[in-house]
């Protein structure tokens, strides 16, 4: 049975913390509906209504550029093991960006990530629950390394190319408000 609640509880809190894996959906007005698997150690909550990820470089930037046109974001939480549960968080969110006011104090929370290109804001208005009867179980057995050793290869330059050649506008041709792309 499905619940809502107002805002993050220490029940909650638990269970994030204890997730390997987590998913961001965003759309804009127009364009393809754009969902997100994302690890790594890359999220934390900031208070009972407020959480922060930061995203790596990509094939896309899909989520940059929905954000511009329309601020809403879900971020879904699934348990893969014993005790079954499923949590979204809704609401509204922004994309900080290396040049913005907030980038140094937001990334300072989380471990160096070569390739690090925004840190999105979440303030979340609603949460919701459910049985997650249906998500099978499965064992973690580490994150992957690839996208380190891929940013490590492609230097600081190279990465600044990639992001100017793939990660300027989303799929459907929206910008995605990076600074140097």
């Amino acid at each position: 049975m499905a619940k809502q609640f107002p805002k993050l509880t220490d029940r909650h809190r638990s269970f994030i913390d204890q997730q390997h894996m987590y998913f961001v959906a965003t759309a804009a007005r127009g364009g393809r509906i754009n969902m997100s698997p994302k690890g790594l150690d890359s999220l934390r909550v900031l208070s009972e209504n407020r959480v922060v990820w930061l995203n790596g470089t990509g094939s896309g930037n899909e989520t940059a550029a929905h954000l511009l046109d329309t601020p809403r974001m879900t971020v879904m939480f699934c348990s893969f093991v014993r005790e079954p549960l499923i949590l979204r968080l809704y609401g509204s969110a922004r994309a900080v960006h290396a040049a913005d006011a907030d980038w140094d104090d937001l990334i300072m929370l989380f471990p160096p990530m070569l390739g690090a290109r925004n840190i999105f804001v979440l303030d979340i208005d609603l949460l919701q629950t459910s049985c997650g009867y249906g998500v099978p179980t499965m064992e973690f057995t580490g994150q992957r390394e690839m996208m380190h050793t891929w940013a490590a290869k492609k230097g600081d330059e190279g990465l600044a190319t990639y992001h100017r050649e793939r990660n300027a506008t989303s799929i459907d041709g929206f910008p995605t408000g990076l600074p140097d792309a």
